[in-house]
């Protein structure tokens, strides 16, 4: 029998999974998001969530609330009478009162295999690490920051290059299907829950601003890491002079240059070493793949070398 569910989320990331439960013929008796956010140029309009647009396309209840701490949310959140909460990157903490609101409880997609990762930023600070393995898991929420016991896992391998961006597409996609799975175990009362290890614990803080920019001076793959882990958004960057004038430049892209022993001898970090945009690093090198300018569309590295004069030995600063 399907079951009745509240679904709760906000950014993309979270819409493969609305659209898979509903496909998968559940009933879900609302979805709960966070608040229309100020956009635009001047920041005048009210933009809603990705989840509230694709709720809306399918005719469910949507529900913004600034905070579910009010005894009148919690109150509207049990009224609902739902067999679970299915949580995806919704942005808001879960009183006690809401994780024990509905027959089931509340279940959560996460972006990482857990404890590894838990917190913010799953997807961004494994690429930074340089692991080489992340996934997507269903866990049973607490009161501690998925803290929970685990139901179900599927693990996904990370490619050399791969960026924060291109991780983020795959596990939305494997996050849908195993959310689905998860739920049609609940409904035959087949789904259980192992206690996380108490060994291999990180957290992945929100990013900030002030981690972007590219210290030059770091091992080619801490440099190569730091780019594609911060790509698309914020974007990792640097500053080199362009045209007689210094100019911030966006690395979305990049890959591990190879056979350069004489330029790790010779090169000064954040030099550029030849005309295909290969930058020495404290150690080894870098090739950048795609770069964006101030103002411009991110663009391939051949195509950006069309427009900008950039010779060996121009220096990217920060190093």
């Amino acid at each position: 029998m399907p079951l009745r569910v509240i679904f709760m989320g906000t950014p993309e990331f979270s819409v493969p999974t609305l659209r898979a439960i509903a496909e998968a013929g559940h009933e879900i008796s609302a979805v709960y998001t966070q608040p229309p956010r100020a956009a635009g140029r001047r920041g005048l309009e009210l933009t809603p969530s990705p989840v509230q647009r694709e709720a809306e396309r399918l005719g469910i209840e949507v529900r913004a609330p600034v905070s579910l701490k009010g005894e009148a949310e919690q109150a509207a959140f049990r009224a609902l009478q739902a067999d679970v909460a299915v949580v995806v990157a919704y942005g808001l903490l879960l009183p006690k009162a809401v994780l024990e609101a509905t027959r089931l409880g509340c279940i959560n997609g996460h972006a990482s295999l857990l404890p590894r990762w838990r917190g913010a930023a799953p997807i961004q600070r494994a690429i930074m690490a340089g692991d080489l393995e992340s996934g997507m898991m269903v866990m049973r929420m607490e009161e501690g920051l998925d803290t929970g016991p685990v139901g179900l896992v599927e693990k996904c391998a990370i490619e050399p290059d791969m960026t924060a961006g291109d991780l983020h597409d795959r596990l939305m996609s494997v996050g849908a299907a195993l959310m689905v799975e998860a739920l049609a175990r609940l409904e035959r009362n087949t789904l259980t829950f192992t206690t996380q290890a108490v060994d291999g614990v990180t957290y992945a803080k929100k990013i900030d601003k002030s981690e972007t920019r590219v210290d030059w001076t770091r091992s080619a793959s801490e440099v190569h890491n730091h780019i594609r882990g911060l790509s698309p958004f914020p974007g990792a960057w640097s500053e080199i002079g362009i045209g007689g004038r210094q100019e911030r430049l966006k690395l979305l892209r990049s890959t591990l240059s190879q056979g350069l022993s004489l330029w790790e001898e010779l090169g000064e970090s954040g030099g550029i070493l030849d005309d295909r945009l290969t930058v020495a690093c404290g150690a080894g090198a870098i090739r950048l793949v795609e770069v964006q300018r101030a103002g411009g569309k991110p663009a391939a590295a051949s195509e950006f070398l069309r427009g900008a004069k950039i010779e060996k030995g121009l220096k990217f600063s920060g190093a």
